[in-house]
Parts: C-alpha cells; structure tokens; sequence
C-alpha cells in the first residue's frame, strides 16, 4: 500500500526511514531544499555545488547574504572535494572530533558554490553526528550546505516542529527525527590563519581544542563583530525569541536579587516574566525550571526561548553562566540574543 504524504502548507513531512531519505536525497538532487536533523541543530540543505540551490536557502531564511553557510560531509574523504587545501591541523582534528559538532574553516574548493562562502575565499565544514544527516548526504552523493533551518534572527530549531513553525511554506521538505541531542550550534574553528581561532563557539569547547591542538585558540565569537562575518553567527543579532530578553551578569548574589526584584515588580503589574536561571526553583508562573549545568542549559535554551514564545511572555531574564566548556557557547548565544545586558 502506498504512503500517503503529508504536506504542511506545501512543505513535505518526511519520515527518517530509507524510502524517505532516498526521496530527499532526490529533491537535493534536484536543486531544492530539505531541512534534516543533526546532534546539534536542524539544517536547512541544498547541494553545497549548486549555486541557484544555494541562494534558495538564503531567500527561505530572509538571510542575508553575507552570512555564511557551512558545509556537511558524509566521509573524511570528502573533505577534499570542499576544502581547495587540507592543513594537516584540520586532518588531526577531523580524526579526533569527527563525526561531531566541530566545522572547520579551510581554503574553499572551486567545486564548491562562492554563494556558501558569501564571496570569502575559505569555507567551513563538518561531519555530523548523526546518522540520518550522514546517510542523506551519502544519498545525495554531494556536500550538502546547510544553515540552522529557522527564520534568520530566530532561535535554532531542535525538533522538526520548530523547523514547520518556522519554514513551512517555505522550503520543499522536512525529515521527521528525534531531538537534536547537543542543542546548540557547532563549534566553527578557523584554521586559515597564524593561530587557530573560534569563530563561534559550540558543541566542542575551547578546553577540548587547546589539548588537541596543543596552543592557546583564540575567540573572537563572544563580542558583536564587524565587517564581512566569515563564520556564521559572528555580526548579526540571532536565536532571539519575541519576548526581550535581558542578560543579567556580575557577582552571583547580585545577579539573583536584581533577578528577583524584577520578577516581582513585573508580576505585581500583570506582566509574565520567564527566567532562564539555576537558582529558580519550583513552577510560578512563567518561570522555567532550573538549568543548573551549562549542558543542561545547552540542551533546552532554544526549547525553552520557543516556549515562552508561545506562552506569551512579556520579558525573559537570563542569568549569565560561567564561560568554560559549553557555558562559553551558552554565552555566545545569549549575548547574541539579548537586546540588553545589565551589569550588577
């Protein structure tokens, strides 16, 4: 019996069985657009040699045009076929962080579409963690590029359902998986230059590229940047829920006095508040649960920005956290989201 298909406002709802990943392995093929689960976030796919495709995802997005994209391989062999140069440094660090959320930013191949690297002459790649990404992409037989698949500026989807809220109507087809285990961006790592420097900071900390590496990595992903970005999430405001949302930082104590001063002025004049925090307990109203890990917090903070979306919330605090491990990629995406930060 054939299987019926499932359309959301135009949008094609796929499942992650085999018949379903050869079908939207087809539609890349084609030169359209699939949004497809990772370890890290969903993805919005086109064939990364396709330059028509590509500019696809940017109109889907409302993205500009400068912001650029990264690259998902299937095998290290492939790395080749993106990068016009493989450093030995990205051979050794493939070989101990791949498959997983670390992309790296190399000479780009001719091969590969200009419109990825938004007119820069180096192109980041990865493999994913995550065997529905790696078989559409075998299936499909060529490098996908693939951005998070949600509106641009909107918090990262990690469920197909953030990516129909999002998208549908706008892309050709979505594939049907679990959550996306990891919950923040990749690591983007740039290679190019005199020392190794994060360009956005990810699923694989600092700590962990230090050991490897053996040097000191320099950041530039925490400050707002400049220029030509040449890392996604590097110059624009991103993962911003509709609700302000206001970073609180300084000492511990002070943080969480302002934090609940606030939260009572606000909830005496009606308004609800949700509060991102590790010290909140219990389930008032508009408040989330504790995150009390900078994992934990990894893991739920775009689940929770989309919730408080739909529960209506006037205002989200957010408490900094401590910038080592995945609390500097944490802070990164705070930053980023916040329309203020207020310093007790």
């Amino acid at each position: 019996m054939a299987r019926s298909t499932i359309r959301i406002r135009g949008t094609l709802l796929l499942g992650d069985d085999k018949a379903s990943i050869a079908r939207a392995a087809k539609i890349i093929q084609n030169g359209s657009l699939v949004a497809f689960p990772t370890e890290t976030v969903y993805g919005l796919g086109a064939a990364a040699t396709d330059p028509e495709a590509v500019k696809k995802i940017f109109t889907a997005k409302g993205r500009p045009s400068d912001n650029p994209l990264i690259v998902h391989i299937a095998e290290p062999e492939q790395l080749s076929d993106v990068a016009g140069q493989v450093l030995p440094a990205a051979v050794m660090l493939a070989e101990q962080f791949w498959p997983g959320p670390l992309s790296l930013v190399l000479p780009r191949a001719e091969k590969i579409a200009a419109e990825v690297s938004a007119g820069l002459s180096t192109v980041a790649v990865r493999m994913p963690d995550h065997e529905v990404a790696l078989d559409l992409i075998r299936a499909a037989g060529v490098p996908i590029a693939a951005p998070s698949a949600n509106r641009s500026g909107r918090p990262s989807p990690t469920s197909y359902i953030h990516v129909l809220e999002d998208l549908a109507g706008r892309i050709d087809a979505v594939i049907r998986s679990g959550a996306c285990l990891i919950g923040l961006e990749s690591t983007v790592l740039d290679l190019t230059g005199s020392r190794p420097v994060i360009l956005r900071p990810g699923g694989v900390s600092r700590e962990r590229l230090e050991t490897a590496l053996g040097c000191r990595v320099i950041v530039s992903g925490l400050n707002k940047e400049s220029g030509r970005p040449r890392s996604p999430g590097m110059k624009y405001r991103h993962y911003a829920p509709r609700a302000p949302l206001v970073l609180i930082a300084g000492p511990e104590s002070r943080r969480r006095l302002l934090i609940a001063a606030i939260v009572e002025s606000c909830q005496q004049k009606g308004l609800h508040v949700g509060v991102l925090s590790s010290f909140i307990k219990g389930s008032a109203r508009g408040l989330t649960p504790a995150l009390s890990e900078p994992e934990q917090l990894a893991a739920n903070l775009y689940q929770a920005l989309r919730q408080m979306d739909k529960r209506g919330i006037d205002l989200i605090l957010a408490e900094e956290t401590e910038i080592k491990g995945l609390g500097l990629a944490v802070m990164n995406r705070l930053r980023k989201a916040a329309i203020r930060v207020l310093k007790v």
